[in-house]
């Protein structure tokens, strides 16, 4: 229940940020009475065909790094910098290889210690959160950063 209630709240988030970003106006819903959400009106077809144009150019491995063997190559034949975004404690029990933890939430926080030339692959427990991290820093302008949406939940049952 917390985790559905945490992703709601993190998807609901972006999209918020991301109508904001473009220009989307807001109407309250009775959730919350401080939150609000994007609504995209059936007038605003522009937007929705922009949207939908964007989305269907996006190639089926877009920003990812989809298999297990995939990363350890790469582990083995480039300088990857891994970015584990889960918490604190989950990184505790366990990572990939020399990974650092930088917890999503704090990710804005600590931009400084994420290279822009040398490729960087981000993951957590199950793929949820990477693909937030991704996803926020492309928008940053971190055009090197993939995720690994097997995260270690993936890296685990492979090993």
């Amino acid at each position: 229940m917390k985790i559905r209630r945490f992703l709601t709240a993190i998807i609901s988030s972006l999209c918020i940020f991301i109508y904001g970003f473009l220009d989307v106006s807001y109407e309250a819903i009775a959730l919350a009475p401080t939150q609000k959400i994007a609504i995209v009106s059936p007038a605003n077809t522009d937007l929705k065909i922009t949207v939908d144009s964007y989305l269907k150019s996006i190639p089926g491995d877009y920003y990812t790094v989809g298999k297990v063997a995939q990363l350890k190559q790469m582990l083995k034949e480039e300088d990857v910098f891994l970015v584990d975004v889960r918490e604190p404690f989950e990184y505790a029990t366990g990572h990939i290889g020399d990974a650092i933890n930088i917890p999503l939430r704090t990710l804005m926080q600590n931009l400084n210690k994420i290279p822009k030339k040398q490729p960087v692959v981000v993951y957590c427990s199950s793929g949820y959160r990477s693909a937030m991290a991704v996803m926020s820093l492309h928008l940053l302008g971190y055009d090197n950063v993939r995720g690994f949406p097997l995260s270690m939940n993936g890296w685990n049952a492979a090993s």
